[in-house]
């Protein structure tokens, strides 16, 4: 029972050492990712509040001032139906922010359960999974997405869906490479060992100890969706009028460049890029935090069962609490 007392003592110890050096402290020192989530906490803000911030209704068109240039008045000019856009780009941040988010956390979620499922299983199951997924990969996304939109008809939910659905198998295979580095560890042997079932060992043992790259995908996604929301909206598949839209508006006004109109085009462009760029920073952010608190592993805590006569080992991953089984 000493050994026991000093384990548990111990383990206490370590936890409240760990609680002291929260994960929020490693992220904050990371100036990438500070600076993506002030671009995207303003844009948050923008979809958020935009119609308690902006000048004019994003929707009122005014005939008698078709294409006016920038002034004290419209501070980024009207388009051709004299629509403010200034308040339309900064409402227009509403819809991609929406659809893109949902699109993100739906290919996550079809992603983990196919790479989980492929990488635990193996065998046949693997192998007709990997064929499906690479075939997938090899067809660009956007047209996927196009023909997909066109046989289903363009809407909000159907874009969420096929961009979710099309982001999924490269989600997958990251999610694939990780579990297989960690099923043959000794935590899931041990799991197996005690009769636990499939689904309890790929989510529940597995899959905390492979969140970090899912963390990482996830954003790197994000990025993606909000440039391929952007892109179909642009072909008009995406996001449907009356919407400002960023990439809806760019298609409706390009026309007009060649006429030098160039503000009905350039803001919305701008704001499309600038909320890109800020989300691959908090992804560069993320992963370089990740990154480096994974080359500082804690040492290994012991730890007793009291439901089993067998002495376990506590490893603190920064993926998550790690079991593995010690000789008893």
């Amino acid at each position: 029972m000493t050994q026991i007392t000093q384990a548990t003592a111990l383990l206490s110890t370590r936890r409240n050492s760990l609680s002291r050096r929260p994960r929020s402290f490693v992220l904050l020192r990371s100036p990438t990712l500070i600076v993506g989530a002030l671009i995207l906490a303003f844009w948050v803000c923008c979809a958020t509040f935009g119609s308690h911030l902006t000048p004019y209704d994003p929707l009122a068109t005014d005939m008698l001032n078709v294409l006016s240039p920038i002034s004290p008045q419209h501070w980024f000019g009207t388009d051709q139906l004299g629509r403010d856009v200034f308040s339309r780009v900064i409402v227009g941040a509403r819809d991609v922010l929406i659809v893109a988010p949902l699109a993100t956390l739906l290919g996550v979620m079809l992603g983990t359960v196919g790479g989980l499922t492929t990488a635990y299983f193996g065998g046949i199951v693997e192998v007709m999974m990997s064929r499906v997924i690479e075939a997938l990969l090899a067809l660009p996304v956007v047209v996927v997405a196009l023909l997909a939109l066109v046989a289903i008809g363009p809407s909000n939910v159907t874009v969420v869906i096929v961009i979710g659905v099309v982001f999924a198998p490269s989600i997958a295979r990251t999610v694939h490479a990780a579990v297989l580095s960690e099923r043959s560890l000794e935590y899931v042997s041990a799991a197996q060992m005690r009769g636990e079932n499939s689904l309890y060992i790929m989510f529940i043992e597995i899959l905390p100890n492979v969140s970090a790259p899912i963390i990482v995908e996830a954003a790197v996604r994000l990025g993606y969706a909000i440039f391929t929301v952007a892109s179909l909206s642009f072909l008009g598949f995406g996001i449907q009028p009356p919407s400002p839209d960023w990439g809806l508006a760019v298609s409706e006004s390009y026309g007009l460049l060649a006429g030098g109109y160039w503000w009905t085009v350039v803001f919305d462009g701008l704001a499309t890029a600038s909320l890109v760029v800020g989300v691959n920073l908090m992804a560069d952010g993320v992963e370089g935090a990740l990154s480096s608190r994974l080359l500082k592993r804690q040492p290994t805590i012991p730890r007793y069962s009291a439901s089993r006569t067998c002495m376990w080992t506590m490893s603190y991953a920064d993926a998550g609490w790690r079991y593995c089984v010690d000789s008893t």
